[in-house]
Formats: structure tokens, sequence, C-alpha cells
């Protein structure tokens, strides 16, 4: 949020539109452990290795023996924050980490987490997944707090610790219903360990064991990493504590409406992920299957571009009897498309990012799968290649319907005069993007996939019907950051 309190952001808007990956970015993962027998530093930089796909821009770690706490995170990846050597300095029995994408506060040192507030008694540190709707409001009412960063998850941190309680579970229930948004946080003080979720249960958070003792991160492919068992959902609205007593829980607030984010079916979660009890890949597959049955097409091949989209590929050849192929190989080493200030560099990207086989390609009707189309740049580009390779054909079917609008609740979307599909037609979209046919899966199919009820999911990015009131000065803040 750009405000007097949001100041060190130094990355301009025009900079910020060619920072950005023509995929939507969830922004962050969290992880939080428990253990008094366990390496909880050495488990905890395992389990943000497996959340690094909700987050490449930082990383963190925090330790408590249960007199003092120690962290270390920086900017990168989890491999280039933490080393073995660092990781030994770590000692203690509890621990929390993050990985960070911004959606909030640039990318700054200052913005990693676990944001870390060290008081005389006691210390605090949270990691954060999600967006705070009434944050700007929040940090009005902390005239005397000097902010040292430039992210809402510093004003939840700050708002707990000067809500009235004696002990930290009294404030984090207490200073609940005055957070306004989507959050799936871990927090930590010196002995005890948190973990708690909005009652609309936007973000994800999962519980599981490893040898009879706890851990909480955003989804279960963290804790499959670990060799632990998974026990269940955190319940939106329910908070955690786990301390040398124990487990115990307790419901902080009931929502009349849940809103679990079904992006986090289509992209943003692992496939290997249980969410809800559905595994992503079944979900991601029957949305490919349910596709096919919607929008059939005849073709010689069905292929994906690699990796998001090749569940949904494989339930729509599945479904349709079309084989199976690959036709594009993904440069592992690139990250997101290489966005620099001129197209003609972000073209180049796409070409390093993905290499066609062109001898499969050439004269084949081919059905690429994709999850999503945000700006169309992308696939606008891969498009042109197939072509220049030969493809006879090129029909591009997408397993979620058109983004028209922003999120505000913890996912990287753009102002939505620059979505694609919120100011052009299906019909538009295909012209643009150069493709011989283009459908979208249906909200209706797409619910069906997730076999959740449409009342318990938010699909507000294609809807535009957001669960929770976003005032114009949160949808300000939160575009200028882009």
């Amino acid at each position: 949020m750009r405000n007097k309190f949001f100041s060190d952001n130094k990355t301009t808007r025009t900079e910020r539109v060619f920072l950005k990956d023509d995929v939507l970015k969830d922004n962050c993962g969290v992880f939080g452990i428990y253990s008094e027998k366990q390496d909880v530093a050495h488990l905890t930089f395992l389990g943000l290795q497996s959340l690094q796909h909700r987050g490449q821009e930082g990383a963190g770690i925090v330790v408590s023996n249960g007199k003092k706490t120690k962290s270390i995170k920086n900017l990168g990846l989890v491999t280039s924050v933490f080393n073995e050597n660092n990781l030994k300095t770590l000692k203690g029995y509890i621990a929390i980490g993050h990985t960070r994408y911004s959606t909030t506060g640039g990318n700054t040192l200052n913005n990693v987490q676990p944001i870390i507030l060290n008081l005389k008694d006691d210390d605090f540190a949270i990691s954060f997944n999600g967006n705070i709707a009434n944050s700007h409001q929040l940090s009005k009412t902390l005239k005397k707090v000097k902010f040292c960063s430039s992210t809402d998850t510093e004003v939840i941190a700050q708002i707990i610790k000067e809500t009235p309680g004696k002990t930290w579970e009294e404030k984090i229930s207490k200073s609940f219903s005055y957070l306004k948004g989507a959050f799936s946080i871990v927090a930590m003080s010196r002995k005890k360990l948190f973990a708690f979720r909005d009652p609309n249960g936007f973000r994800p958070l999962v519980l599981g064991k490893i040898k009879n003792e706890h851990v909480v991160c955003s989804e279960s492919c963290a804790l499959d990493m670990l060799e632990a068992e998974y026990i269940r959902d955190i319940e939106p609205g329910e908070l955690i504590i786990i301390d040398d007593q124990g487990f115990k829980n307790t419901k902080l607030m009931s929502s009349k409406k849940q809103s679990f984010c079904v992006f986090e079916y289509v992209y943003l979660s692992r496939p290997d992920s249980v969410l809800n009890d559905q595994l992503v890949h079944q979900v991601r597959q029957r949305s490919g299957e349910i596709l096919s049955y919607e929008s059939p097409v005849a073709a010689d091949l069905v292929v994906a571009i690699p990796d998001s989209g090749t569940s949904a590929a494989l339930g729509y050849s599945k479904a349709s009897g079309i084989p199976y192929g690959e036709v594009l190989i993904k440069n592992r080493y690139i990250g997101r498309t290489f966005i620099q200030p001129e197209q003609k560099t972000r073209d180049s990207g796409v070409k390093m990012k993905f290499n066609p086989l062109k001898k499969i390609v050439k004269g084949k009707r081919i059905i690429i799968v994709d999850d999503s189309i945000v700006r169309g740049t992308t696939i606008k580009k891969i498009i042109e290649i197939l072509k220049k390779c030969g493809a006879k054909k090129i029909h591009i079917r997408v397993c979620s319907p058109p983004i028209r609008y922003s999120c505000y609740y913890g996912v990287d979307t753009p102002d939505a005069n620059r979505l694609i599909a919120s100011k052009k037609s299906v019909e538009e979209i295909r012209k643009f993007i150069g493709a011989d046919s283009l459908k979208y899966l249906s909200l209706k199919g797409l619910v069906q996939a997730t076999q959740l009820k449409k009342n318990t999911l938010c699909h507000a990015c294609f809807t535009g019907k957001y669960s929770v009131p976003i005032n114009n000065n949160f949808r300000k803040n939160i575009l200028e950051k882009q």
C-alpha cells in the first residue's frame, strides 16, 4: 500500500508491469513446527523448499529455544538463502518459515518474512499469506509505531501486540475481528506456536504430524517432503496453539460464507497437494475431462504448456480419446518469463523458456490446454512459434473461465484494465492470440471438477462477486503496487 507508512517501494508502476509473468501468482508459503526431538530449522528448510512455488522473491526462518529467537532471512530462493552452515546456527524447538511473492510492499529485505517483533519480555514472529483489506485503516490506529517494513504483515503483528490481553492467545483472539480480508497465518512466541485462518478460509492452511509432533503449512506437499502425516485442513476462523502442554484449538469466529480460492485448484497449488480433501491433480484432471465434453474439437494431439496445464491436458486427452503428447520442452533454469522494459526482450524470454519439438509439430492439428489466460502475451507467442514450426491448426482450451476481475485476497492479479478478458470478448481474444479456436471451461464445470459446493468457493476473479467488501483505498493501493 502506498502511503506514508508504505514508503520504501522504489519500483515504479511502469516497471512493475514488466516485472510480472503472464500468470497469476500467490504471494506466500507459510510453515511452522513445534518439536523437542527434531531439527526444526532443517525441517522448516525442507518444508519451504516444497512451498517454493508460492513465492520466489525471498525466504526466512525464525527459531526459538524458549529463551530467545534467532532468524535468517534474505532475498532469493530458499536454496540461495539457506545452507548447511547457517542452518546449524538456528537451534531450538519452535520454528516458522516463509517464502514470499509480494502483492503489497516492494521486494526489499525489510519486507522478507517472518516479521519479528523483539520485545523486552517476549518475541513475536509472524508468517502471513493473504491480503488485509483494511490494513490502511488499521495502520492509522498505530500512531506511535515506527514501521520497519512496507507490508500488511507488520500491521497484523503490531495490531496483535497492541491489543489488550495477558497472553498471545488472548491478544490474537481479541484482534481477530479487526482483520478484514484473507489471511492464513503461522506465528510464534518464544514458547508457543500459533496458526490461524480467516473466517472465510480464502487461502489454504493444513495441519500435520511428524512422530506425534505438529506441523502447520500452506499445502500438504510440504508434509509429504517431511514424511509427515496429513491430519486435516485448519478450519476457517480456527486458532491452533501448540506448546509444552500439547495441542489445543478454538473457534474464534464463524462465517456465514466460506470462500476458498478456486484458483488454488486451477494453478496456484502443487498438483500433489490435498486441499479440502481433494487432490489438486485430480481436480485439474477432471477439469480437463469436463472441458473436453463442453468444447470438443477434431485434432491429432493434446498438449500442455508445462507444467501447470499438464494434469488438465491428460484429462482432456483421456475423455476425448485424442493422444496426449509433448511439443514444448521447458527450460527448467528459466524462472519467470524474462520480463524486461522492452517487449522485444520479453519475446526472447518466451523462446528461452519453451523450445518446440519441430518434427512432432509439423502438419499436426494441436489442442493446447492451459490453466488460464491473463494478458495473452505468452500464449500468443507460443502459438506463433508453433505455427512457424508447421502446425496445421492450433486450438486453445483453457481449464478455467475468463479472468475479468482483480483479486484482492492474496493473489497478485494485474489491474483489470490489463486483464485481456476484461476488455475483449472470447472471439477478440482468439484473434489477438492467433488461435484457430479458443474455448474456456465454464464456471459450472470448474466447480464440478472441485467436487465442492459453489457457495463455499471464491470465484471473484471470474465473476466480480467479492466475499469481503473491498474499499477504494485498498483497491487503489494494491494496484499501485503492480
